[in-house]
């Protein structure tokens, strides 16, 4: 199954909602569809009140409600059948069920994570940046830092490049979401706390990155300014993707293909990457947890960097593309 969260334009202005993605590639409003199937059953003005709290339109808040929140999901799909994907179809509350994806504007499927982590688990990629300077202590365990969940932004989102930064970086990779928490997880048994994996853009402003980290801490501002921690376009739910095998990465700059990785060059599995993560310290439903950029899948490592203007286009195989293009903070 494939979520995303995505904002619809009323009246009153956008509103926030949460949906699946159906067999034709439109959004069926999750929260809306459960209150529809609800009608029949409860008075209409319990419908809405409970659909609120078993379906809610936050992911995060939907996540949390476990395998009752998941057997309602699984009612309402049910129940809709083909209206599923009805462009026309109308909740009996009023209201549309079914968008297309070309009149909402979707946003990170987790606009604030709980959390946000970001490993550095591709030895390519630390090997190529590092000019081969591979610290032994990278081979001892999965390495990360902790950036900001509220630079968080969606696909279709500028990026600012500002005024005398010249080296805006992208990052290829995908992340982990968490759905359970937990801490002290054992490797065998990491899958049952992941919701799902999307795709991250973890972008990069190297000249300030790589002076904090040359101070001994960070990185800092290098990575973590508003609206540079991407993630999209969906949640894809841990069932439906296996990151142990091989789904191809691939970054395109302005149309051209400038990265090419594949998920299983990976030297930490995810399963290592959540049970390390996870000693002495809970993980919460909604963290997310980055990967590390694929061997090659950044400007650092192939020393060119994307200019303003460019469209930046991260796709993993499997979970989908974002994009996102890069623009003159003076607007030039």
């Amino acid at each position: 199954m494939r979520y995303a969260t995505f904002e619809v334009n009323t009246p009153v202005g956008p509103i926030r909602r949460i949906g699946v993605v159906t067999a034709a590639g439109r959004l069926l409003d999750l929260n809306q569809g459960y209150a529809h199937v609800l009608v029949d059953r409860v008075d209409r003005s319990r419908a809405r009140v409970m659909a609120n709290v078993v379906v809610p339109p936050d992911l995060i808040a939907l996540m949390a409600g476990g395998t009752v929140s998941e057997a309602a999901i699984a009612e309402t799909l049910e129940a809709l059948g083909p209206v599923t994907d009805d462009p026309e179809a109308e909740s009996a509350l009023g209201g549309r069920l079914v968008y297309s994806a070309d009149e909402v504007q979707l946003l990170s499927p987790l606009p604030r994570p709980a959390s946000l982590r970001d490993c550095s688990a591709f030895e390519q990629h630390v090997s190529t940046a590092s000019r081969g300077n591979v610290p032994p202590e990278w081979y001892e365990m999965p390495v990360y830092y902790k950036g900001n969940p509220n630079a968080v932004v969606g696909t279709g989102t500028d990026v600012t490049v500002p005024t005398g930064v010249d080296r805006l970086d992208y990052e290829l990779e995908y992340a982990v979401v968490i759905g359970r928490s937990g801490s002290d997880i054992a490797e065998e048994d990491a899958v049952a706390y992941i919701a799902g994996y999307t795709v991250f853009n973890d972008i990069s402003e190297r000249r300030a990155q790589l002076k904090e980290m040359r101070a001994g801490l960070g990185p800092a501002k290098g990575k973590d300014a508003d609206g540079t921690n991407v993630l999209g376009p969906y949640l894809v739910t841990a069932d439906e993707w296996d990151p142990d095998k091989p789904h191809a990465m691939i970054a395109r700059v302005a149309g051209e293909e400038w990265s090419r990785g594949s998920t299983d060059t990976i030297h930490y599995s995810v399963a290592q990457i959540v049970s390390h993560i996870s000693r002495r310290e809970t993980l919460h439903v909604g963290d997310v947890i980055g990967t590390g950029t694929v061997g090659g899948g950044c400007g650092l490592e192939l020393r060119r960097y994307p200019q303003p203007g460019d469209l930046v286009e991260l796709e993993v195989e499997g979970l989908g593309v974002l994009g996102n293009r890069w623009i003159a903070e003076d607007g030039a």
